[in-house]
């Protein structure tokens, strides 16, 4: 039964989107009709029109696949073990040694390589 209900679901994502999209482009429509109104009024009217149809979007199946993704991106990076400032400027500390230390030696090789062509080349 639950099926039945997602297929009937489905059949109508196809106008949603299709809101979606006049929705939008009635935002930059619009937007280049009223330029001569005041840029904070043209603003709200924009935003106003993308929220309804970000809202229009999420009653989709897809925007519903859409918001259960970022809960769990959401629980997921609750669940990060973050490393504390003493960590993260060790870290960083031996990352920068290392960039110096390989640049100090990639300089030697090219001095080095450049007095041996000036000496070859004359």
């Amino acid at each position: 039964m639950k099926h039945n209900a997602e297929v009937q679901e489905s059949r109508h994502d196809g106008l949603k989107w299709a809101a979606v999209v006049t929705l939008l482009v009635l935002a930059v429509v619009g937007n280049t009709y009223f330029a001569e109104i005041g840029l904070l009024y043209r603003v709200m009217g924009v935003v106003a029109l993308c929220a309804v149809a970000g809202l229009v979007a999420l009653t989709t199946t897809r925007g519903r696949e859409l918001a259960e993704l970022a809960r769990n991106a959401k629980k997921e990076i609750q669940r990060v073990v973050w490393p504390t400032r003493p960590e993260t400027v060790q870290t960083t500390a031996i990352v920068l040694v290392a960039v110096l230390v390989v640049g100090l030696m990639l300089w030697l090789i090219d001095t080095l390589l450049g007095w041996a062509m000036s000496g070859v080349i004359g």
